[in-house]
């Protein structure tokens, strides 16, 4: 059966980091439709007849591409499935371009957070996004990673323990001494809530904070600092991570293995899981990215060697 496949294929990725929750939904409903059909193995035909089933150009690219992976995969093994051929499907939706950080827009949003929490009745509530923003901007965090930090992941010696990553790995963030000092200070007023929540950074409730909350902070911070005000796509917190990894390899500093100790040494702090989502960051300095790519995969090269 073809759902027993998908499953085995789904675990598989699974198992090598990989979340898949949309991928999953897809090859299931996939799956149904293809059994429906009393068929066993993956046909172009079918395969393209499921994708047209989606409302709108952007899902029926994502269905079709979502099953080229996956009988890619089975083909392997079994040539009697088909691999749909690229193309057949077109994205409509373009690439993002992420918006880097000035050093001096930086530093107004930094002072802008305290603005907008000023009337916060609480210390840890007006400190609570300048140290939030302030902690991504100067390690590269996900969002979704400094929300879920708790208290004991604040380790001595400045270092912060990241756990359940993007890709299910854990690792550990050295803090610059300058962002050590700004936590601390914040650990105090955190340290003297009262609340069984442990996490470091709480909601006006005193729970965990969930994204929508700080989006809408960010948003109106952005505004107060008057950053990129005529921008048709407004920054995103993500943009932070961008402008963090940007500004550390354009410093890399002359010479291939300076270059390429610095884009592996990145990709590690970052908890990418493949150096091409580190070359990503590279996007508003095209001078360095093909010197940074050469050096980085030679080192690796010669790493597993």
């Amino acid at each position: 059966m073809l759902t027993e496949e998908i499953n085995r294929y789904i675990a598989l990725r699974r198992s090598l980091g990989f979340k898949l929750k949309e991928t999953a939904k897809n090859l299931a409903s996939f799956g149904q439709f293809v059994e429906a059909r009393g068929e066993r193995h993956v046909r172009t035909a079918t395969a393209v007849a499921w994708a047209e089933g989606a409302s709108t150009p952007d899902t029926r690219y994502r269905r079709i591409a979502d099953v080229i992976r996956l009988a890619t995969f089975l083909h392997a093994e079994d040539a009697a499935h088909e691999i749909p051929p690229a193309g057949i499907f077109k994205a409509h939706r373009t690439k993002f371009i992420p918006y880097i950080f000035t050093p001096d827009e930086l530093a107004r949003f930094i002072v802008s957070a305290r603005v907008r929490q000023q009337n916060e009745s609480s210390p840890v509530r007006r400190e609570i996004y300048a140290v939030l923003f302030g902690l991504i901007a100067s390690t590269g965090l996900r969002i979704s990673e400094a929300l879920n930090l708790t208290l004991s992941d604040v380790l001595p010696d400045g270092i912060l323990h990241i756990r359940k990553t993007k890709f299910g790995k854990s690792r550990m963030v050295p803090l610059h001494p300058s962002m050590m000092c700004a936590l601390n200070r914040y650990l105090e007023l955190r340290l003297a809530v009262v609340t069984e929540d442990d996490h470091l950074f709480l909601s006006e409730g005193k729970r965990k904070i969930y994204y929508s909350v700080p989006q809408k902070a960010f948003h109106e911070i952005l505004a107060i600092a008057d950053i990129a005000p005529g921008r048709p796509r407004r920054p995103r917190i993500h943009d932070l991570r961008h402008t963090f990894a940007t500004r550390v390899l354009e410093q890399s500093g002359a010479g291939r293995e300076a270059i390429a100790r610095n884009a592996v040494a990145l990709m590690t702090y970052m908890g990418h899981s493949n150096l091409r989502y580190t070359y990503w960051y590279l996007h508003r300095t095209p001078e360095l990215l093909a010197e940074i790519s050469a050096a980085a995969e030679e080192l690796l090269t010669e790493g597993g060697s």
